[in-house]
């Protein structure tokens, strides 16, 4: 069985470093930030079945990580990390998208079991994430050979219009967010990459054009919606 993957934002690294050792003796395949754009970066890349994030951290707290998170996966556990207990504080934590809260210091063995807690009500999308194959309209697409095939023609495509593409049909019907897209693909949601998403959008266009009923539709601002039409 699969390991749970867990993405752990702390930036005091030797406390990050001791929930990280203690995590994956646990069984856990875990992934530790050291700021709050570093675990979105992390978080883009997929995979993971749960977020344990700092409240305090350098560049993006941890409610605003929670918040872009929650932009794109609405289900995902979060756990907050704080040394903060006010109410008020709680009351933010759960409004940004939290599903559990814990206040340092704390037992090991306590955080263990908020984690089981919380992951025994998650319904997983694991099978979802690791899609290979997809159906896009008359189009197949097998992701892990990078091959777009209809009516017997296949186009073999480059390693970002197949990276693009699997967000895309991930994502079908729903909002794909671009500085999601940006760092799970380019690593970076600099104007330069964004201008090259672009570009890499409308080749996929073009490659998906000869079934009328596959839209992939710009939102203004904010990134892009799949559809594929009845």
């Amino acid at each position: 069985m699969k390991k749970p993957k867990i993405l752990l934002a702390e930036d005091d690294m030797n406390l990050g470093n001791l929930l990280s050792d203690y995590l994956k003796a646990k069984g856990f395949d875990t992934v530790l930030a050291k700021n709050g754009d570093e675990a979105f970066t992390f978080f883009a890349k997929g995979g993971f079945q749960l977020c344990l994030l700092d409240v305090m951290m350098p560049i993006k707290d941890g409610f605003t990580v929670a918040k872009e998170i929650r932009k794109v996966n609405e289900t995902i556990p979060i756990i907050f990390l704080t040394a903060k207990s006010m109410k008020e504080d709680t009351l933010q934590g759960f409004s940004s998208g939290a599903d559990d809260y814990i206040t340092k210091p704390f037992s090991m063995e306590e955080l263990l079991a908020r984690i089981n807690a919380v992951l025994r009500r998650y319904i997983p999308q694991q099978t979802e994430e690791l899609a290979t194959t997809f159906t896009i309209g008359s189009y197949q697409f097998d992701y892990q050979r990078r091959i777009l095939s209809n009516s017997g023609n296949e186009h073999k495509l480059t390693s970002k219009e197949n990276e693009l593409l699997r967000l895309l049909c991930l994502n079908q019907g729903k909002m794909l967010e671009r500085t999601f897209a940006l760092k799970a693909i380019w690593e970076d949601d600099n104007y330069f990459n964004a201008r090259s998403m672009d570009v890499y959008i409308a080749k996929l266009r073009k490659l998906l054009q000869e079934d009328s009923r596959i839209e992939i539709m710009n939102v203004h601002g904010r990134g892009f919606r799949f559809f594929v039409h009845e």
